[in-house]
């Protein structure tokens, strides 16, 4: 919905969920004069540390949904595990500029594929698996290695397998089975590279995307993003000119994060959307101009848009539950260029998330030796 009305501060911010990249935008936002309010069922949350009032509710319920309606002058939402119920609520009734279309669509993997199908942009052969017998003739015809997911909820590989062969076709039915909901099997794709694009438009319609990230997974979780990404200034311009289209064909108020698959053959299929602020984007904090976060406030509250221009190749890397104390260990001796962020997350579970590094060396190969020179993970190339 396009909109020509600015939220100034001191105006006060409803954020949707206490989490890390609530925080991240409370912080920048609080930096710009606006008040933060978030909703979390999390007493202390990591936004909550830093917001103004925090109020203590489930993201299915309606009464708190309209207390934060009620108390804030804007709603944004930071992660997409809300009620579909209660952004349509919202939308309505209080001033939701994201829109509730779509959150509704990237909740869902069949939905989030046909939508970028419908924008023109190529995604990797897939089949909507509703029973055994579906995902036999699928596997048939998309050959393997295939991967099956849970079309709802997964993250961090999450609710997702991996089939080799037929012989794993055993463990696919009891994922079947205990899913209760029908799945998505897409084809593996031979890709070289993968990489990812944030785009923002606010809603007078004015667009900017971030440079491109490469990025680095380790059992399915975000690892290593690296800006900018080492592929072609070619590959780089059509990643970025995906992302433009999909902005526009979605209607796109906020920012939209797009994981994409850099092909052998020089194709870029996409592979996942987060209508919010993204893992991978975290580099921009050092790197850029603007940050993802600074830009996602300037973009809901219909500000113009601030320069996405990068001013240092940087590397993000994740901290997580394990990496913790031996981060802590090494801060009094960091480099200089290093740049920690802490969320403020209580404790420190094996492959949570709990932090991230950004380093901004002058080089990428100067960035990645200071990391790699840290020792806590494995060496990076």
């Amino acid at each position: 919905m396009m909109s020509h009305k600015s939220i100034l501060p001191p105006a006060t911010i409803g954020i949707l969920g206490g989490g890390q990249l609530g925080r991240m935008i409370a912080n920048e936002a609080r930096e710009i004069g606006y008040r933060i309010i978030t909703l979390d069922p999390t007493p202390d949350s990591p936004c909550g540390q830093l917001a103004d009032e925090q109020i203590l509710g489930a993201f299915d319920d309606l009464a708190a949904a309209q207390q934060l309606a009620q108390k804030a002058d804007v709603i944004t939402y930071e992660f997409e595990n809300i009620s579909p119920e209660i952004a349509k609520e919202l939308e309505q009734h209080s001033h939701l500029p994201q829109g509730y279309q779509l959150l509704y669509t990237t909740q869902n993997r069949v939905r989030e594929k046909r939508a970028i199908e419908a924008a023109g942009v190529k995604v990797a052969p897939y089949a909507v698996i509703e029973s055994y017998t579906d995902l036999v003739q699928a596997t048939n015809k998309l050959g393997y290695p295939c991967v099956l997911k849970t079309t709802e909820g997964g993250y961090d590989g999450k609710g997702q397998l991996v089939l080799h062969s037929a012989e794993d076709l055993e463990l696919a039915k009891q994922l079947l089975k205990e899913a209760q909901m029908t799945l998505i099997l897409e084809a593996f794709v031979p890709y070289v590279k993968e990489i990812s694009v944030i785009v923002a438009r606010n809603g007078r319609g004015d667009v900017q995307t971030f440079p491109v990230a490469e990025n680095i997974h380790q059992e399915n979780i975000l690892h290593v993003s690296i800006a900018p990404a080492r592929i072609t200034l070619d590959y780089q311009d059509q990643a970025r000119q995906l992302a433009l289209q999909l902005a526009q064909h979605v209607e796109l108020v906020g920012l939209l994060a797009i994981e994409m698959f850099v092909l052998e053959n020089g194709e870029i299929y996409v592979n996942e959307l987060a209508p919010r602020p993204h893992n991978s984007g975290h580099y921009t904090q050092q790197g850029c101009y603007t940050s993802q976060f600074e830009q996602h406030v300037r973009a809901v509250c219909n500000l113009p848009l601030g320069s996405t221009e990068l001013l240092h190749p940087t590397v993000m890397v994740n901290i997580l539950g394990e990496h913790v104390e031996p981060v802590r260990e090494k801060m009094a001796h960091f480099d200089p260029a290093i740049k920690t962020h802490f969320y403020g997350k209580k404790e420190a579970k094996v492959k949570r998330k709990m932090g991230h590094l950004n380093v901004s060396k002058g080089s990428i190969a100067d960035s990645l030796a200071v990391v790699n020179e840290l020792g806590i993970w494995p060496p990076i190339e």
